[in-house]
């Protein structure tokens, strides 16, 4: 592993030019869209950084319009798989008719910093993996999947420095807090909020996609929120394959979801976390409709 920030860095853009196109053009073929349908694009990556965003050279190369929307967010972690999917929502709600490409682009193993022995980055490197995701938002009904209602972020105060980067010459290196793991002790009772606040209960729906941080995370989950843990098998799954691919995680699990369609208007929370400590989560029913 090189051991410059540069070397690291020209490593990210390399292999996200590389990868993303034929993610995206998978993900454009499954909602029955071609780049000028799109009307926005989130990008979200923690894993390094270009200015302009990835998003500017995807416009410049991949066929999208010039009046397209750019949405790039850097800082918020494995919570941004789920601010993605959440502020294409927000945008189809305030552009109706619109069409939104989310991208997560995560290469974890360039944070791989050899000389951090600490419990944390330990833990960290035998955890987390590498993945480039896509999803669409559709502003309308005309493809199947979950069918985005209502949407929350909720921040844990005083909790910031729980997952944080020490940002060094070597590169990025990542901080753990030994207290990361019981976070679903403060999260749960959030969830359950909002979605009470809509009139659903959190320990009854029909389907859940949700980030695995690690299994702790999905045990205390199924737990605190009175849900059997085969509820979330797709997360497992993702997180048996290819560890925690930090934003791409509920992407991958939703595709899981896909593969295993519950019944039309089945209801559903999708639900990522993140350094802040933040929750990014929707609530939504499921669209059969091809």
């Amino acid at each position: 592993m090189p051991a410059g920030a540069r070397a690291r860095n020209k490593i990210y853009d390399y292999e996200a030019r590389s990868r993303i196109p034929a993610v995206v053009e998978e993900a454009l073929r499954s909602a029955s869209l071609a780049p000028h349908d799109v009307d926005a694009i989130v990008f979200v990556s923690c894993t390094g950084f270009t200015m302009p965003p990835p998003t500017s050279w995807m416009i410049n190369e991949l066929g999208f319009r010039n009046s397209t929307r750019q949405i790039p967010i850097a800082q918020l972690g494995c919570a941004a798989g789920g601010s993605a999917i959440n502020r294409a929502h927000d945008f189809c709600r305030a552009y109706p008719g619109s069409h939104v490409l989310v991208v997560a682009c995560e290469f974890c193993s360039l944070c791989y910093q050899p000389e951090d022995s600490d419990i944390g980055s330990l833990l960290s490197d035998g955890l987390f993996g590498d993945a480039v995701a896509a999803a669409v938002v559709r502003g309308d009904e005309a493809s199947a999947g979950m069918r985005l209602e209502h949407n929350v972020s909720h921040l844990v105060p005083g909790t910031e420095d729980w997952i944080a980067y020490e940002v060094k010459n070597t590169g990025f290196h990542f901080r753990l807090d030994k207290r990361v793991p019981g976070t679903m002790s403060a999260l749960a009772p959030t969830l359950r909020t909002f979605a009470r606040e809509h009139g659903w209960d959190a320990s009854s729906l029909d389907f859940y996609v949700i980030h695995a941080g690690g299994p702790r995370i999905l045990d205390d989950l199924s737990r605190y929120l009175s849900v059997d843990a085969a509820a979330f098998q797709h997360s497992r799954a993702t997180l048996t394959a290819y560890g925690n691919i930090a934003s791409a995680v509920v992407l991958d699990a939703l595709r899981r979801q896909f593969d295993d369609a519950p019944h039309e208007g089945a209801t559903g929370l999708l639900a990522g976390f993140g350094p802040g400590i933040t929750a990014e989560a929707v609530l939504g029913t499921w669209n059969n409709a091809r």
